[in-house]
């Protein structure tokens, strides 16, 4: 029952992390060592990703099955995918060449995700207090050339703590997005890039899962499904009025007290 209450918490947060800028993996690794919790090695914080993919699939089927159908016909929806699969190209190759080294030194350092946490704290609140000029205020008309920047940034977050959606909005604001276009872009290109570090993890570990671990993963997944529903309704507006400040000061809260706790407690 223990576990299974665990698994439910670590999908929440999961789900309530994973596309703002604070780094889901970070949190959810550091919860799971808080509460002595780890279900099918580092494979959990990974797997449970997909709930909060079918999250974002849910709230754009309608503009999705839009690009698909008008693929034949719109310059426009084949430039957008593209733009997506370039982006998703640099996290790919590299992902799959370092994916031993990320899930056996980088996710088993708490200092170094909490150094990250907060590191990339600062950076966000800096980015966010420049006054930008965006060129571009509609994700699907970002340049290949950007996507692929973008895509490189995305590299970033294999780092616990640095935050996925935060390097990319970051990225995209620097390449000349403003916020909205380059949360929206985040969100896209969360979708393939999640879909193959699952598909990456689960391969790999195929043959150290149990029924348990599988149990658990499916309470999480569908935990990160529900919460995700609600941040991914709401982030958009939240950026276009309120900024990532408030991102960036929890990022660096985190970090503090995680460090403090290593400090106390080893």
């Amino acid at each position: 029952m223990a576990d299974i209450i665990n698994a439910l918490i670590l999908g929440l947060i999961e789900g309530l992390t994973e596309f703002i800028p604070v780094s889901s993996t970070a949190h959810v690794l550091l919860v799971e060592k808080l509460l002595g919790f780890h279900p099918a090695g580092n494979s959990f914080a990974v797997l449970i990703q997909l709930g909060a993919i079918l999250a974002i699939l849910l709230v754009y089927f309608q503009r999705l099955i839009s690009i698909a159908v008008s693929l034949p016909t719109s310059q426009r929806s084949r430039h957008f995918v593209i733009a997506v699969l370039l982006g998703f190209l640099p996290a790919a190759v590299i992902g799959a060449l370092a994916h031993d080294f990320i899930k056996t030194v980088l996710f088993e350092s708490p200092i170094a995700i909490c150094i990250a946490l907060i590191v990339g704290g600062f950076i966000l609140l800096a980015v966010d207090r420049v006054s930008f000029k965006p060129r571009y205020t509609d994700a699907m008309e970002f340049s290949w050339p950007m996507a692929i920047g973008i895509g490189f940034f995305q590299c970033l977050a294999m780092i616990p703590g640095t935050s996925r959606s935060g390097a990319t909005i970051v990225g995209a604001l620097l390449l000349g997005a403003d916020k909205r276009s380059a949360a929206e872009f985040s969100f896209f290109l969360a979708m393939p890039t999640m879909v193959g570090a699952f598909a990456l993890d689960l391969y790999k570990t195929r043959n150290e899962l149990n029924a348990n671990d599988g149990l658990l993963i499916v309470i999480g997944f569908v935990a990160a499904f529900v919460t995700a529903l609600f941040v991914v309704r709401s982030l958009l507006d939240f950026v276009s009025k309120r900024g990532y400040a408030p991102f960036a000061w929890w990022r660096i809260f985190v970090g503090a007290v995680g460090l403090m706790a290593i400090s106390m407690f080893g």
